[in-house]
């Protein structure tokens, strides 16, 4: 069986990530081959340094889908998010194709044009992963999907996330740190207003922000109208951000929704405490209290970010507590069985 992965970034982050995961873990089928492909740009490097089949396409559009559904002649499509399912479901013919579902978004949770138009596209799909419970119940149509629809939780392949950490030498001297792309999902300005807080009530933090994206510009202003730039240092794209994480005491997420993000995935794996807006996801991933902590507050998010970063006892508590839950959540044989359930494949 031979299986095109489509996917709209050129930019490699968390569903990309997924993607790649979820290709390496059938490696070892040898009757199972697997295509990633998706617009060309940075997120070619990244796939083929993992061996991963890249085949590029202009845009994400039905011509060009068609080209490459001609050319490489999949038995199935796995189209990753609303808008590749749609341009999937009008280019596929009668391939089969399953539908992949990473972020609970909020432009489908009304009766909008993208929710109508993906109600087209979930008709025709086989099936249909959801990252999340909120996800799927948010969908604005999801009541007429139950049957051919199920939860699928990301997971990460702990013993490889280590093997891609060791790779880096360095030592890292970040107490929070960032890791995710600078986007309206992720609400950049409010990080920078609960950092500011963070600091005001300890000055002496050192704080990383490691990603890209449309809001960075703006995002690096309001840090400079705030005075912080000599306490936040912006790393950008970062190939194998591991280290860093792995060697700080806390990561902080402000998003406004998420699915189940890979880099909470990561952090946890790593012992690295989480402080979170309590969103979507990253209601599943975090323990509140245990693991790190949700909050809506932002003076809440800053105080417990200095009191995680400051108190070794907690610290250590929350490392230990996230590095044993991650053991548990992160089922990769589950997984996979799953993967092929959905493409009606059972071994």
């Amino acid at each position: 069986m031979k299986v095109l992965h489509v996917l709209q970034s050129d930019r490699f982050s968390g569903a990309e990530n997924v993607v790649c995961q979820m290709i390496k873990m059938f490696d070892r089928d040898k009757d199972i081959q697997m295509v990633y492909c998706s617009r060309d740009g940075q997120i070619r490097g990244e796939v083929e340094k993992q061996g991963i089949c890249f085949v590029p396409i202009k845009e994400l559009s039905v011509s060009e889908l068609k080209r490459v559904i001609q050319s490489e002649k999949p038995d199935l499509i796995h189209a990753h998010d609303m808008r590749a399912g749609f341009i999937t479901a009008c280019s596929c013919g009668s391939i089969p194709f399953v539908s992949h579902i990473h972020v609970n978004a909020l432009d489908s949770q009304g009766l909008s044009a993208k929710a109508i138009a993906y109600r087209f596209a979930a008709r025709k799909a086989k099936h249909i992963f959801w990252v999340s419970d909120s996800a799927f119940e948010s969908y604005r149509f999801h009541n007429s999907l139950r049957e051919k629809s199920s939860v699928l939780y990301n997971v990460i392949d702990i013993e490889a996330l280590y093997r891609k950490m060791d790779t880096d030498r360095q030592s890292y001297d970040y107490d929070i740190v960032y890791l995710g792309r600078l986007t309206a999902q992720k609400n950049p300005q409010r990080l920078i207003r609960v950092l500011k807080q963070a600091l005001e009530l300890k000055p002496d933090l050192k704080i990383a922000v490691i990603g890209t994206g449309e809001l960075e510009a703006e995002t690096k202003q309001l840090a400079s109208d705030l005075r912080m730039n000599d306490k936040v240092t912006f790393l950008g794209f970062q190939t194998n951000p591991l280290k860093i994480l792995h060697d700080a005491k806390v990561m902080i997420m402000t998003s406004q929704w998420e699915g189940t993000p890979m880099c909470s995935l990561e952090a946890m794996a790593l012992g690295v405490p989480i402080v979170a807006t309590p969103v979507d996801g990253l209601k599943n991933v975090v323990i509140n209290g245990e693991t790190g902590v949700l909050s809506d507050d932002d003076s809440k998010l800053a105080a417990e970010l200095v009191r995680i970063a400051s108190d070794p006892h907690i610290h250590d508590s929350m490392s230990d507590k996230a590095k044993a839950l991650s053991k548990k959540m992160n089922d990769l044989e589950t997984y996979r069985s799953a993967i092929l359930k959905g493409y009606g494949i059972e071994k």
